[in-house]
């Protein structure tokens, strides 16, 4: 960044088209890619499920993605201010994504000082979850790692695996409730204080050290998924676990959970309605070729998600011939696939710390550049908000500091004893895929029809110098926000209260299922409504506060700003009206002159 008079900075741009690519594809491919989408596509109905994934993905997803794409480069802006100057109207749905953010920001790190812990002790001549001699073990504990394990372990709910009491007791101390605090984790406190200084100074000096820390996130991940991949497909067993996770249930494309799995799967796959996508393209040139950008960014981030899937399954289905036992009884998702089942079958192999360092060095950068992208998202949103406080020499960097030391302080409970009951609420309610749906929907409205799909089409040409396929206006005005809304509502008809199964199984009986108390429910909605309800609140906000009629009001909350940068179209016809104003005063002139020498 270069600076003017030693007092306010530049705003800056990517140093190079690669660095912009890294970038992208480090913050959109992350840990749900790799422990959620494989997951749910062997849960429901194997590659039966990519058929609702990609209609998601071609009605939703991709034009979600080019349209925030190209709000961020034509506006320049961060998340908040990019809606002041194209549809103020909807300046709500730029808040509510920073404020889900915020929450990802405060709990998803903590995930980063898990896999950092578990990191530390692959290194161990024994990995600490591959027997039951600790000192956290208990007498159920059961060593599946063991030559001689004979029975069917699974079959008895008395008997706990290695790995899940490592989890368990020795990582997350786990107590017996969310009204249990307990004592602060003092280990995974201090794994949670380097990973936000490591957080901290990758984007300390924003886009220019960005820019350099992506050429390590966004490419290691890929090659240690890349030997991951390799190693399970080769282990036997590998065969049966790639065919249950793709083998087609044709019968369940008529359940209508499936499709809103794939519709929410898509928004948090791709990173929508959170503005980060327009934080990272509002640092590129006018002229980037964003249009062409997100179809190769997509196709990535898919690719990547059904890439994982062999890599994650090929190793269970591994588990699962040691075991003895079918392969849903070992399938995991989200904690319990990256920290108890994966562990488990690394524990198995020949090797086990080579496995084990590559994996969690794979959770660690997958995690920690889709965090740091979050935090950058925030700081230039608000630093774009008060550029003349927040832009002088120095500030950024302490702004950043204060942000990352309020994110830890709320932190501090997730850490405790109680903490993982915490994590639950933030994970299914303040950051849930029904609060992406709902933005989502409001977000399509508002550039679609309001701010107008023509219109933005006009600035894609103007910046890319190619027009757009006309599907993309069909989607923005009819088929995204119709999509979401459906994949909203069902979400809502088929709320169950969240519960929470502290033994990491997915057959527990119900006296082994902790039910949270009311207080916790009412808590977790308040989290969850904290975001939706800025968007019909600001509308409601700004027509009371404004002057003149309500129609006057509503008039000037849907107008763009007049600054904003003018596309060929719009450059013509000003100068076809400036043109007819010179021809008409040129005329009048001269009738003037006529009566004059009259």
């Amino acid at each position: 960044m270069k600076t003017i008079g030693g007092q306010i900075e530049e705003r800056g741009f990517w140093g190079s088209k690669v660095e912009f690519i890294l970038a992208v594809a480090g913050n959109v491919v992350g840990l749900g890619n790799v422990w959620r989408f494989p997951y749910l596509c062997y849960k429901y109905g194997g590659g039966a499920f990519l058929v609702p994934y990609l209609v998601f993905a071609a009605t939703c997803g991709v034009p979600l993605f080019l349209l925030e794409s190209v709000m961020g480069q034509y506006t320049q802006e961060g998340g908040i201010t990019c809606w002041r100057r194209l549809c103020p109207l909807a300046e709500g749905i730029g808040y509510a994504g920073q404020v889900i953010q915020v929450y990802g920001c405060m709990y998803l790190h903590v995930i980063l000082a898990w896999a950092l812990f578990y990191f530390i002790f692959s290194f161990s001549s024994q990995l600490p979850w591959a027997s039951c001699d600790n000192v956290w073990n208990t007498d159920k504990c059961v060593n599946l790692a063991a030559d001689n394990l004979t029975r069917n372990w699974t079959t008895s709910l008395n008997s706990t695996s290695a790995a899940t009491e490592f989890w368990e007791r020795r990582v997350l101390a786990l107590s017996g409730g969310i009204e249990e605090v307990g004592k602060i984790n003092w280990e995974i406190l201090l794994c949670l204080i380097a990973m936000w200084i490591v957080c901290y100074f990758c984007i300390w000096k924003g886009v220019k050290s960005m820019g350099k820390v992506v050429y390590l996130t966004a490419i290691l991940p890929y090659v240690m998924l890349l030997v991951l991949l390799v190693r399970g497909l080769t282990l036997p067993g590998a065969l049966q676990g790639v065919v249950f996770y793709l083998y087609p249930q044709t019968s369940l494309l008529f359940d209508p959970q499936v499709w809103m799995e794939a519709g929410s799967q898509i928004v948090f796959s791709y990173s929508l309605s959170l503005g980060t996508l327009t934080v990272l393209s509002s640092y590129n040139r006018y002229n980037n070729n964003c249009y062409r950008d997100c179809f190769w960014l997509c196709l990535l981030n898919s690719g990547t998600s059904l890439v994982a899937g062999f890599a994650v399954f090929s190793v269970l289905g591994f588990m699962a011939l040691k075991q003895g036992v079918p392969i849903e009884e070992v399938a995991e998702s989200g904690p319990g696939l990256a920290f108890i089942a994966y562990p488990q079958a690394v524990a198995m192999m020949p090797f086990p710390q080579l496995w084990a360092v590559c994996f969690f060095i794979m959770i660690i950068l997958l995690g920690i550049d889709t965090h740091f992208f979050s935090m950058e998202c925030i700081i230039t949103s608000v630093t774009d908000l008060f550029p003349t406080v927040l832009r002088r020499t120095g500030r950024r960097e302490i702004f950043l500091l204060l942000f990352c030391l309020f994110c830890f302080a709320g932190q501090l409970f997730l850490v405790t004893e109680g903490g993982m009951y915490v994590f639950q609420l933030f994970d299914t309610y303040a950051c849930s895929g029904a609060c992406l749906l709902f933005l989502c929907i409001f977000e399509s409205l508002a550039m679609g029809w309001i701010f107008g799909a023509e219109r933005m089409f006009d600035a894609i040409e103007d910046m890319t110098s190619s027009r757009p396929n006309y599907m993309f206006i069909l989607c923005w005005k009819y088929l995204t926000p119709l999509g979401s809304l459906v994949c909203f509502v069902f979400s809502l008809v088929e709320y169950q209260p969240l519960t929470f199964n502290r033994w990491g199984r997915a057959d527990a009986s119900p006296h082994r299922t902790y039910v949270y108390p009311d207080w916790a429910y009412a808590l977790a909605w308040l989290l969850a409504l904290s975001s939706i309800l800025l968007v019909p609140g600001w509308v409601i906000g700004r027509m009371l506060a404004g002057k003149g009629s309500l129609k006057q009001r509503w008039l000037q909350l849907c107008n763009p700003d007049t600054n904003l940068p003018l596309t060929n179209k719009e450059r013509t016809g000003k100068k076809k009206n400036d043109l007819t104003t010179q021809m008409n005063e040129f005329v009048r002139l001269t009738a003037e002159e006529h009566e004059n020498g009259h």
